[in-house]
């Protein structure tokens, strides 16, 4: 689990611009290649080497333009936010935020140790060799993202996702752009099912996603409550008694939020055809199969699935 804490990041700063070192394992441009792979993305905006992102810090919306030019340092520029953008307060949120969200604490060593010996990652290691396990640090973001995407492909979760952020969302227009930030759990909370099936939502997904947005904007459910647990055993109980979360909703909060690098959503889709495409088979393996040629990917699971996910990209 990441061992971040407040004022301990290395990071250096100016009036408007932050500075992380990055690990020795980091590509730049495979990250990249990552969050580039849908044109209908509309929490982040990538303009050449640039990555935009609008994010909430405290009252305020802050937007940044994320890059690196040699893959030692990531350069973090705030563009837009409260008037004081030297605010050390600001800084340290913001370089929280990005820190989780490219997985910046995770020594990768050993699952590149893991993968050189895996007949099945040894490949895509090396062709995505940096990589990092991109994150969604929100909580309630994160499990959205998960609900929207159960049993339908992903071109029509990211139109889902985008209808509900421009329905619900905040936005900030920058430069001629509109950049949006993702709903918070009160907004959502208040809605009422038709709201959302409105946007073509299915009545259960609506459903689920104003029970979690009311758990969480009541307090029930918050993302410090669940890191204090410090078992993923018990994080992944408390998020599979939630209706509308099932395993594999909760393998990818795991992994995408809790940041757990054993957590491994066996049933995903997309696991399945990467496997299929990388084994060159006709059709996708089984359950019982995906879970021998996992064998050897233990405490590396999620690693192991995302590099996978990558090769469909």
């Amino acid at each position: 689990m990441p061992s971040y804490q407040p004022g301990t990041l290395p990071w250096c700063e100016q009036t408007s611009t932050l500075t992380l070192p990055l690990p020795a394992i980091f590509n730049y441009e495979h990250n990249l290649g990552y969050l580039s792979r849908s044109t209908n993305e509309c929490l982040f905006h990538v303009d050449n080497s640039d990555i935009y992102k609008l994010l909430p810090v405290g009252d305020n919306l802050v937007l940044i333009a994320v890059n690196s030019p040699d893959n030692k340092e990531l350069h973090i520029r705030i563009l837009s936010g409260p008037e004081d953008l030297s605010s050390p307060l600001l800084h340290e949120a913001i370089a929280r935020y990005v820190w989780g969200w490219f997985d910046l604490e995770t020594d990768l060593a050993p699952f590149y140790e893991l993968a050189g010996g895996d007949p099945l990652l040894s490949r895509v290691t090396q062709d995505f060799y940096g990589l990092r396990l991109l994150g969604i640090p929100d909580l309630f973001e994160a499990m959205s993202w998960g609900i929207i995407g159960q049993q339908i492909n992903l071109t029509f979760a990211y139109t889902l996702k985008r209808r509900l952020v421009e329905a619900y969302g905040t936005p900030l227009t920058w430069q001629d752009r509109t950049y949006w930030a993702f709903p918070a759990p009160g907004r959502i909370a208040g809605l009422a099912p038709e709201a959302l099936t409105a946007l073509q939502f299915t009545g259960k997904k609506a459903e689920y996603l104003i029970g979690i947005a009311r758990l969480m904007a009541e307090g029930t459910l918050n993302l410090e409550a669940l890191l204090e647990r410090g078992d993923y055993g018990a994080m992944e109980q408390e998020l599979l008694s939630i209706r509308g979360i099932g395993p594999w909703t909760a393998n990818y909060v795991l992994m995408r939020c809790l940041r757990n690098p054993a957590a491994f959503p066996i049933a995903d889709v997309g696991l399945h055809n990467a496997l299929k495409h990388v084994l060159g088979l006709e059709a996708k393996p089984t359950l019982p199969e995906i879970r021998r040629l996992a064998g050897g990917w233990k405490g590396w699971e999620a690693y192991a699935t995302f590099y996978l996910w990558r090769v469909l990209y």
